[in-house]
């Protein structure tokens, strides 16, 4: 097969993400969207619009699926591969349905998707996939045939994890040269977005077992501090908590939350925390405020020294890992067997879901990429 036939049978590759933001008069529009039919006030919205505006009205993450879009097209070009490269949002501009559009107009009618989440639950996969067949379904309303695949969930793909790994261990080795701290009173606290634990306890497969986006979250976190202890010689007590807790307060979601387990810790006598943003592929605006800015403040007033790990971002290995993963469900696209390597759960995740997986628990919205499309 040649260099630039690795991507056959897809004609472009869509990088479909949350999005975000990048004016102050966007932010309401953009909070209003991504809460459509949950009834949620607008003085509430406006709180969460603070969080926004503290940074000029701009969310970050526009910029860093831009950079994202940078790395993977320089990783294709290394690879001899001339796919074209697309980008959508669910949330702001450009919107997906506008982007599928555009790419139908210039011939491209099968796609391969990369999504910015890398776990499993309603909102970190099967939304994404509603989004993708509404904007598909939107396009044959006006008479345009689009064909949309995606990767499989990278929660256990090595090229996130391993990643994950290198940055959380180098974080841990920069706060013991800072402080001297022994380990006693030193923690790796991981942290990922909150949902509503009946969205964790249906998220996975659809085989009864639910909680997946805990365990996959649990289980890197275990492998990470198991890896940091071989190379650093450390063994590191290990929490696993939440941030950006949204919604209504009678209504469950994950905890602890991270600035509550902070104090906890405090009260512990833990005075050096590294803080690993496991659940975010990038520093978007759950990162820079919820934890570079209102974690940060705790932790600097319980006298705690803390360092945030970086999250993977451009990071080659991650980057590389991605382009791994598009040839491969290309590779599964053309009927060929394939190796589908996954540390440190050894069972690779789906490229298409199985019926049931991670449902959606408000309404049925038909989904793409899945067995029950």
């Amino acid at each position: 097969m040649r260099e630039t036939d690795r991507l056959e049978p897809y004609d472009a590759v869509l990088l479909l993400s949350f999005g975000g933001p990048e004016a102050p008069e966007e932010v309401m529009p953009f909070l209003r969207r991504v809460t459509a039919g949950r009834g949620v006030p607008d003085d509430r919205l406006a709180e969460v619009a603070e969080h926004y505006h503290r940074f000029g009205g701009r969310s970050p993450i526009n910029d860093q699926n831009r950079a994202l879009l940078a790395a993977l097209r320089g990783e294709l070009d290394r690879r001899g591969t001339t796919t074209p490269l697309l980008w959508g949002n669910r949330n702001s501009e450009p919107f997906l349905s506008d982007v599928l559009r555009g790419a139908h107009e210039t011939g491209l009618r099968r796609v391969v998707t990369i999504v910015t989440s890398a776990y499993s639950s309603y909102s970190s996969c099967r939304q994404y996939r509603e989004d993708l067949a509404d904007a598909v379904a939107e396009l044959a309303d006006e008479g345009r045939s689009m064909e949309v695949d995606k990767i499989r969930p990278y929660a256990n793909h090595p090229g996130f994890t391993h990643a994950t790994v290198r940055l959380v261990t180098e974080a841990a080795r920069e706060l013991a040269q800072r402080t001297g701290a022994d380990d006693a009173h030193t923690r790796l606290v991981f942290v990922t977005h909150s949902i509503p634990t009946g969205m964790d306890e249906t998220s996975g497969p659809g085989d009864g077992e639910g909680r997946a986006y805990q365990r996959q979250h649990a289980q890197l976190a275990a492998a990470v501090a198991d890896e940091l202890g071989v190379t650093l010689g450390r063994e590191l007590d290990w929490s696993l908590v939440y941030c950006s807790r949204s919604g209504s307060p009678s209504r469950p979601w994950l905890e602890p939350d991270v600035c509550d387990h902070l104090r906890e810790l405090a009260q512990e006598g833990v005075t050096n925390v590294v803080l690993a943003p496991i659940g975010f592929v990038s520093d978007h605006m759950e990162v820079i405020y919820d934890l570079d800015t209102e974690a940060a403040q705790v932790a600097a007033e319980l006298g705690i020294t803390m360092v945030r790990v970086p999250t993977v971002g451009t990071d080659e290995e991650f980057v590389s890992g991605l382009v791994d993963l598009l040839e491969e469900r290309a590779a599964q696209a053309r009927g060929e067997q394939v190796a589908r390597p996954a540390w440190p759960d050894p069972h690779a995740l789906p490229a298409i879901c199985p019926a049931g997986c991670c449902p959606n628990l408000r309404e049925h919205r038909p989904a793409l990429c899945g067995a029950d499309r």
